[in-house]
């Protein structure tokens, strides 16, 4: 897998994007949103339990996520006609912010090494990469554990003060001075 430190692998996928007639799907790649820090999660499949938690909860959190110059990217390696039917038909997904990354192929969570050797898709994975393109945060859960957004704010606001952040440390309160 992946760690904090390497480059996050190039990739150019569809994704599903809104449910408005003829503006349903996008290419995001790599490049996509330059100069921004990117957050990205994968799950497991579309039509199941804990992954719409998380994902509606990603979704209630984005504007906190943009105002902090980062995008979500979700994903996971169902297609992007999945993810529309999904967002179409599951009311918490209906108003998703962000991109729905489709990776059928499964090139980017092999890339990451975050293709579950028994299921066959994506981990429950997260990252947050910085605006160069490096991994700078990598979580990985059991597919059945979900994980908590609030955690990773936090950890993307102490990675953007660029200092040094105690255990448990919160945005406004010190970072550590040597």
């Amino acid at each position: 897998m992946l760690g904090v430190g390497q480059k996050f692998p190039e990739f150019n996928l569809k994704a599903a994007v809104s449910l408005e007639k003829g503006k349903e799907f996008a290419d995001i790649t790599d490049k996509s949103y330059r100069d921004k820090w990117k957050l990205y999660f994968f799950w497991p499949k579309d039509f199941t339990f804990v992954c719409p938690t998380e994902i509606a909860a990603f979704g209630k959190m984005n504007r906190e996520f943009n105002d902090r110059d980062t995008q979500i990217l979700g994903g996971s390696t169902d297609s992007e006609f999945v993810h529309h039917a999904w967002r179409t038909h599951h009311e918490d997904l209906k108003n998703l912010p962000f991109p729905m990354l489709a990776d059928v192929k499964r090139e980017l969570t092999s890339a990451l090494g975050i293709l579950d050797p028994e299921a066959g898709v994506a981990q429950r994975a997260t990252y947050i990469v910085d605006p160069e393109g490096i991994i700078r945060f990598a979580y990985v859960t059991d597919l059945s554990v979900g994980r908590s957004p609030s955690e990773v704010l936090r950890v993307l606001d102490a990675l953007q003060t660029d200092e040094l952040c105690p255990c448990n440390w919160q945005k406004g309160q010190e970072t550590i001075h040597v």
